[in-house]
């Protein structure tokens, strides 16, 4: 079967948007302190790949149209209900005997399960927060795209990514912490969550039109016209 320009492109941008969410999800459990002019703002380390799934959520949308963008969002749920699996099989797994392999290693079983079984609890509350969001998002993308007949890129890829990333947002941070931080801490890591994805959404801009005349441009690719895209 011979892959044409539009297939070849549509599965590319579908395997950094899994490789991407599972790796956000499985690294989302460390948070770091960034120093931001003086405030100190607490952010998970899984928004180090917000910025491609932005990027690619929109190039999907524009190029493949709503249907597409959907089954991209199945495909990725499912796959990461698949690394839950994996990893509660993984961790369940009766450990063998210490041997000079597993010393060379460096791994024990305290240190493997803390670090894969404490993931589980980040990727359910991601997963659920992306498939709610993943479904906002595209809605909006799409609302915004017909209402403005195809124009304006800038508002429909900033404006469903600022309400959907605050619905995510709120929903991840309360079912990764909740019981183990305070309330307190946990609005703390919402807002300032939420406030680097707006920032990173903003200043995003230019990249994502930079990314809509390569594919336009480069690869003679149209995107999918408001009418036909449902």
């Amino acid at each position: 079967m011979k892959l044409d320009a539009r297939v070849k492109l549509f599965v590319l941008l579908a395997g950094l948007f899994v490789t991407c969410l599972i790796v956000g999800d499985l690294i989302g459990g460390k948070l770091y302190q960034l120093d931001a002019g003086g405030l100190d703002l607490t952010i998970s380390v899984g928004m180090i790949p917000f910025p491609i799934v932005f990027l690619l959520t929109d190039l999907i949308n524009e190029f493949y149209g709503a249907r597409a963008a959907r089954w991209v969002t199945a495909v990725g749920f499912l796959m990461a209900w698949l690394t839950i699996g994996v990893l509660a099989l993984a961790t369940a797994v009766p450990w063998a005997p210490q041997t000079s392999a597993a010393d060379w290693a460096g791994v024990d079983q305290p240190a493997f399960d803390r670090v894969f079984a404490s993931s589980t609890r980040i990727l359910v509350a991601s997963t659920a927060a992306y498939l709610v969001a993943q479904l906002l998002d595209i809605g909006i993308f799409h609302l915004l795209k017909r209402r403005t007949h195809g124009r304006f890129l800038w508002l429909r890829a900033t404006g469903s990514t600022v309400v959907s990333q605050g619905v995510d947002t709120v929903i991840i941070q309360l079912l990764a912490w909740w019981g183990i931080m305070s309330i307190g801490d946990i609005v703390s890591i919402i807002v300032t969550s939420y406030l680097v994805k707006v920032v990173v959404a903003v200043a995003l801009t230019p990249a994502i039109y930079a990314g809509h005349a390569l594919v336009e441009r480069g690869l003679k690719l149209a995107p999918m016209s408001p009418e036909a895209d449902t």
